[in-house]
Order: C-alpha cells, then sequence, then structure tokens
C-alpha cells in the first residue's frame, strides 16, 4: 500500500479583511459596507465594479493611506491600522502604481525610479544601478535619461512601475493602472503586470473598472454599494458577450 500523497500547503495570508466600513462627510457617504475578503501569497487578485462602489478606497486602506471606520485590517497577521511605522510599510512592503503616474517632471526616469531608494542604506551608484537594472527589466532601457514630458504615456506608466519595485515589496497594488492609457499601451502595461506577477511570485492587488483586464487576474472581488458581492473567477466571456 503506497504512502498518501502529502497535503499541498496552503499559501500564508497576505491580507485578511473582516466587516471593513468606512464613511464620509458625517456618514452621508458610505463608502465600505461591511467588506471582508483575504488575499494570499502569490494571487493576483482584481477588485472592480461600477464607479463609487468603494474599490478604490479598498485599495487605498491596503496601502496604508486611509483607515477602516471598524472591522479589522490584517497584514500578514498583524493589524494594518494599528502600525507603529506606516510609511515604512509603504515604502518597504508594497510598491504602489497609480492611474496619473506621479513622475517628478524635472527628473528624469532614473532619477524617478530612484526616489523610493533615497532613505535607504545604498550609495548614490548603488541607486544609480539598480534604477538602470529596473528600467531595463521593463524595456526601457534607452529612455534612461529622458524626462517624463519625453515619454509616451506607456513608458511613462512603466517608469512608474520600476519606481514601485524599487525597494523589492513584495506585493503590488495597482489602482486603475491603465486608466489613461490607449488600448495599444494599455496591452503593454497590462503584459507586463502578468509578467512580473508570474515570474517573481509577487502578490498583485489591481483595481479596475474593466471586466476584460479583471479576467486576467486569477480571482476577482466584485463590488456594489461598498459591499463584496462575488469573489472568485469570472466566468468566460460567452460569444453573444464579445
Amino acid at each position: 500500500m503506497s504512502a498518501p500523497s502529502p497535503s499541498p500547503i496552503a499559501a500564508p495570508l497576505v491580507y485578511e479583511a473582516i466587516g471593513l466600513k468606512k464613511d464620509y462627510d458625517g456618514g452621508q457617504v458610505q463608502a465600505l459596507r461591511g467588506v471582508s475578503f483575504q488575499v494570499k501569497a502569490g494571487e493576483f487578485v482584481a477588485i472592480t465594479g461600477p464607479s463609487g462602489c468603494g474599490k478604490s478606497t479598498l485599495l487605498q486602506m491596503l496601502g496604508a493611506l486611509d483607515r477602516p471606520a471598524a472591522g479589522t485590517l490584517n497584514y500578514r497577521g498583524q493589524s494594518l491600522p494599528d502600525a507603529a511605522d506606516p510609511a515604512a510599510y509603504r515604502a518597504h512592503e508594497i510598491g504602489f502604481i497609480f492611474q496619473a503616474f506621479h513622475l517628478l517632471p524635472t527628473y528624469t526616469a532614473v532619477e524617478n525610479v530612484q526616489i523610493p531608494m533615497f532613505e535607504g542604506k545604498l550609495s548614490l551608484k548603488e541607486r544609480r544601478d539598480r534604477g538602470v537594472e529596473l528600467l531595463q527589466q521593463v524595456g526601457l532601457g534607452h529612455r534612461v535619461h529622458h524626462f517624463p514630458g519625453k515619454l509616451s504615456g506607456g513608458e511613462r506608466q512603466r517608469v512608474a512601475i520600476a519606481r514601485s519595485l524599487a525597494n523589492r515589496p513584495s506585493v503590488l497594488l495597482a489602482d486603475e493602472p491603465t486608466g489613461n492609457l490607449d488600448s495599444h499601451n494599455a496591452a503593454q502595461v497590462l503584459d507586463l503586470l502578468v509578467k512580473l506577477h508570474e515570474e517573481q511570485k509577487m502578490t498583485l492587488v489591481m483595481v479596475t473598472h474593466d471586466l476584460g483586464i479583471a479576467r486576467l487576474a486569477t480571482r476577482t472581488i466584485l463590488m456594489k454599494d461598498g459591499q463584496v458581492v462575488s469573489d472568485g473567477a469570472l466566468p468566460p466571456v460567452t460569444p453573444a458577450q464579445a
């Protein structure tokens, strides 16, 4: 009789949210109304839903840029709202990719990528070498010394992605990363993010209103009116929907 096969080891939890609530304007606007979910290490999770459903508010909480009014939000088993140094968490644990790029116009591409490293222990040369390496990784080795104004929208977003990787985070948080891009550049940026997720085993949480983009994820959290209405893989597109 053969020995039973060992059970697969479950991936550790990166995020665990239980009953998250958030309101604004003295309770007149309820952005989150009891949101609960988990994100495991190495997952690619899309958060989607109509405008105003609370998805960007939720991502801001995962990035320690906002706090829940009620509920529990843990990062690797520790309360994120109670973190002693949220800035250190943002600098070293996560990489944040915004829709609007947020590049400094008077800094070159490689200088923008180095910004998260300024308060670290790397020397000037080590920071620069790391910046060049990251730009090469995102396909911009030939744009190292270009200023943002000389780059296309897709190139600026790739610089922003390289910057998000500067301190070797294990989690990427992306808020509508293709929202300001045309279809060609959007496809390139999405391909890059999927590649980073797969090759570097990074946990990726992406907010998007586009169900086509959400289908690239291994799991999709669908929100409506500040609540989670479904959590799992989206059904495939039928010919009638295409």
